[in-house]
């Protein structure tokens, strides 16, 4: 049972409400949205959930052959779970063998699971893009 919520955090250890990942998962193949990131929040569940899920995504990649837009998601459990956070279709900057660096920010109001993923898609890419850092992170409210 989740321990109850308190109006003073005054000896408080609030580290399982902050959780976050930095661990390159995959790299997008071709233009299939593929899952760069994964953030699994161990105590889900304890401490309470009042409000949802604050999350925020990054990524630095190279964009792959012929690359015209990119797309940052967060979705729950993996790439076909459900959306909480879409950058859309970003075409500024995007050429082949680029270098970018892209953010996107969810908010999961109705959290019913412990994992989200980052997932990234290279739009007419005919060549592996290549992540080269991440970082997700969830915190709980």
């Amino acid at each position: 049972m989740p321990y109850p919520l308190n109006q003073n955090v005054h000896d408080h250890d609030l580290s399982t409400r902050f959780v976050e990942t930095t661990t390159v998962a995959a790299s997008p193949a071709l233009a299939a949205a593929t899952v760069i990131a994964t953030l699994t929040i161990a105590s889900f569940g304890d401490p309470q959930i009042v409000t949802g899920v604050d999350l925020s995504g990054w990524a630095a990649f190279t964009v792959g052959t012929s690359g015209t837009a990119v797309r940052l998601r967060i979705r729950q459990t993996n790439v076909a779970g459900t959306v909480v956070g879409d950058s859309g279709a970003l075409t500024g900057g995007v050429a082949a063998a680029a270098l970018l660096a892209q953010d996107v920010e969810g908010f999961d109001a109705t959290p019913g699971v412990g994992v989200y993923v980052l997932t990234l898609q290279v739009t007419a890419g005919s060549a592996a893009s290549t992540v080269s850092a991440v970082k997700l992170r969830g915190i709980l409210v």
